[in-house]
C-alpha cells in the first residue's frame, strides 16, 4: 500500500519536472499515484494555481519518446478542455476523444496501446454536465452516424428514466451523464480482455468523474 508519505514524494517529483515526463517516472507510478495526479491537477487548475513547464524542455523531450501516466476518454465538448481541467503539460497524458465519452471498438483500441504498450497506469472516463450527445440520446435523435453513436448512450438513458422520470431537465440529463460514465467503464471492462486482465492484476485502474462545465469541479465516481 502506498502512504502519505510516498504519495508526497511522488507528487513532489512530478511537480519539480522542468520538460516531459520520463519512462523512470512513469514506471515508478502506481494506478493510485496516477489518480492522485489527476486528482490534484484538478485541484490546481480550480484554484488558479496553475503549473507551467518549459516549453523547449518539453519540445526537445518530445523527440525521445512519450511516457504519459494516464489516458483520458472523454467528450469532444469545447467547454471540456482535458489538458486544462488537468493542468497537464504536453506528454502527460493520452487523450481520445468522442461525442458522449462512449467506448467506440477504435477507442477501446487506443486504450489498450495507451496502457499495454505505452505504460499509463489509470484510464479516466471523463463526462461533463449539460453534455449535447447525452441530450440527443435522451430525445432520440436519429442522423447519419449519429444514430450509432447515440446508440451507445440508450442504456444510460433507458437507465435513468427509470430511476428519475422522463423529463429532460437539466439534472436529469446531468444524471443521466453519470451513468453514461459507468455504462462506459463497464463495457471497457466487457469488451477488451486486455483491459479488464490489467485492472485484474492491479497494473492499472479504470475510474470514472464528471467535469462540471459551470465550476471546473471533477465529481469523483466511486
Amino acid at each position: 500500500m502506498t502512504s502519505t508519505l510516498d504519495v508526497c514524494i511522488m507528487m513532489n517529483r512530478y511537480l519539480s519536472l522542468e520538460g516531459a515526463i520520463g519512462a523512470e517516472l512513469q514506471a515508478s507510478l502506481t494506478p493510485a499515484d496516477a489518480i492522485a495526479l489527476l486528482k490534484d491537477g484538478v485541484k490546481r487548475s480550480t484554484t488558479e494555481e496553475t503549473t507551467q513547464r518549459n516549453r523547449s524542455a518539453l519540445l526537445t523531450d518530445a523527440a525521445g519518446g512519450q511516457y504519459p501516466y494516464a489516458a483520458v476518454l472523454s467528450c469532444i465538448d469545447s467547454r471540456a478542455p482535458v489538458e486544462q481541467i488537468f493542468d497537464a503539460a504536453s506528454g502527460d497524458l493520452f487523450v481520445a476523444r468522442v461525442a458522449g465519452n462512449v467506448a467506440s471498438p477504435d477507442l477501446i483500441a487506443s486504450l489498450e496501446y495507451a496502457t499495454k504498450y505505452a505504460g499509463s497506469k489509470a484510464i479516466l472516463v471523463l463526462g461533463h454536465t449539460r453534455c449535447g450527445a447525452v441530450k440527443g440520446a435522451w430525445a432520440g435523435l436519429e442522423d447519419g452516424h449519429l444514430t450509432g453513436l447515440l446508440g451507445r448512450i440508450q442504456p444510460a438513458v433507458t437507465a435513468t428514466k427509470a430511476e428519475v422520470g422522463a423529463e429532460d431537465s437539466a439534472e436529469n440529463l446531468d444524471r443521466c451523464s453519470h451513468v453514461n460514465v459507468r455504462e462506459t467503464m463497464g463495457a471497457l471492462r466487457q469488451e477488451s480482455d486486455i483491459l479488464s486482465g490489467l485492472e485484474a492484476e492491479g497494473k492499472i485502474a479504470i475510474v470514472g468523474g464528471v467535469y462540471d462545465v459551470a465550476t471546473g469541479e471533477v465529481a469523483w465516481l466511486d
